[in-house]
């Protein structure tokens, strides 16, 4: 059996002096009805907590760590860049450099700025299009997640179009008023979006994969009606490629798609570990931000150098081998397929997608498509499931709503005994 009385007890001690007991919630394993380990450390492919059990870690920093955990190059760039001072509050030439290589990879985007997180990265973006278009309006979908910051913590009710009321205690219904939400691969509930709109849509902000209600790709026919309807409209479309960037391939949805964004917001990946967020676009757009332009943004540790070594270190190590991808698609097909073999062989329901090195499942008979489909699933089978899988040594998101990651560290031994635990998980929880 899994040892968990030190995580217990640092557990109830966090909870003391932190919110919560986690400084973000999902940590807290609330919706799998556990307690969370607490890791003391990485290496490659595996996790250990304090409790001396080792993991084979699927989530890996919630996707950041596509080489897994200790990646000798980038370690030795984080700690090169330390020797030299943690932070300036100045230009340094490896910003440029990372600059120029998401530049060279990502077509629309011709000049880059740099955050420290996903959030920061979607809230600029959306104050860009909207100082740009003169607009205040923006639209999102259901169950996409874009961060934390006042005017995406919305929720579109029964998935109809609409204005939006906070769905967080704190956020003023003023500011999130001009947040309409629509459902995702739903186009008709996008253009209700705009007949609602009195003076008219500044953006389109939608996970082009979405990663935060589970894995959900978006129809490929769903995202060339929106870039229609924007152009139609005069509305930019940012793609919020955070999670997906890097990980769904080297340009993120790029590959998948023939549809091309207005805005790009990156992160994760782009930090090899470190905190990190970035948004771009056209050099046109680009201009009207601060000190060119009149729309602020600002950050004392935007760019901040051991952030932009680990990505430097990250994204020349992806760039070297363009099979990266393919062998880790390879492997999170292979996994997806044990899994729905294992949970057919119970007798139970599951559906599963692949994009790159991004997997996902859902205990649910028919394919998820949006927040609704996602919602009918058997979280509490998940729970179980999640649960199970713990104590066999396999660390999974823990949440039904979340996305699972290969790394380049992750074995096919690793599969082989993912798969081998899930086959016995799917049994037990058949006889339960």
């Amino acid at each position: 059996m899994r040892r968990v009385e030190k995580s217990e007890e640092a557990f109830q001690k966090a909870f003391s002096v932190i919110s919560g007991g986690v400084n973000s919630p999902v940590r807290a394993f609330s919706s799998v009805k556990g307690t969370p380990p607490f890791i003391e450390r990485g290496e490659g492919g595996y996790i250990f907590d304090i409790d001396g059990n080792r993991y084979i870690d699927y989530v890996q920093s919630w996707g950041p760590l596509i080489f897994g955990h200790r990646n000798s190059t980038i370690e030795s760039s984080v700690i090169d860049a330390v020797k030299r001072g943690l932070s300036f509050g100045a230009p340094t030439l490896v910003e440029t450099q990372l600059a120029e290589l998401i530049v060279d990879i990502f077509e629309p985007i011709e000049k880059v700025r740099f955050v420290s997180s996903g959030t920061e990265a979607t809230m600029s973006a959306i104050r860009l299009a909207r100082g740009y278009t003169h607009r205040d309006d923006f639209i999102k979908f259901e169950g996409c997640y874009h961060g934390h910051s006042d005017s995406l913590l919305v929720k579109g009710g029964s998935g109809m179009a609409t204005f939006g009321s906070p769905s967080s205690p704190g956020v003023p219904a003023d500011l999130t008023k001009h947040t309409l939400v629509a459902e995702y691969n739903s186009i008709e509930s996008v253009e209700r979006c705009f007949k609602e709109s009195r003076d008219g849509v500044a953006c389109i902000i939608v996970e082009p994969i979405a990663g935060n209600m589970g894995l959900v790709p978006a129809d490929d026919k769903f995202l060339i009606e929106l870039r229609e309807l924007c152009n139609e409209n005069g509305t930019l479309l940012i793609f919020d490629e955070v999670m997906s960037g890097f990980r769904a391939s080297l340009s993120g949805s790029q590959e998948l798609t023939s549809v091309r964004a207005d805005i790009i917001t990156l992160g994760k990946v782009i930090g090899g570990g470190m905190p990190v967020g970035a948004f771009g676009a056209s050099r046109e757009i680009m201009s009207h931000l601060s000190p060119e332009g009149e729309i602020y943004q600002a950050g004392t540790l935007s760019g901040n150098p051991i952030a932009m070594s680990a990505g430097v270190a990250t994204v020349e190590q992806l760039l070297k081998d363009r099979d990266i991808y393919r062998d880790l698609e390879v492997k999170a097909k292979r996994l997806m397929r044990g899994f729905r073999d294992g949970a057919e062989e119970a007798g139970i329901d599951m559906v599963t997608d692949v994009r790159g090195s991004m997997f996902g499942f859902f205990f649910s008979k028919d394919r998820v498509k949006s927040f609704k489909d996602a919602s009918n699933s058997d979280t509490e089978l998940f729970a179980k499931f999640h649960s199970n899988m713990l104590d066999r040594g396999i660390y999974l998101a823990c949440s039904a709503y979340e996305t699972g990651f290969i790394s380049t560290a992750t074995t096919d031994e690793m599969i082989d005994e993912t798969i081998r635990a899930s086959k016995d998980s799917f049994y037990e929880l058949s006889k339960s």
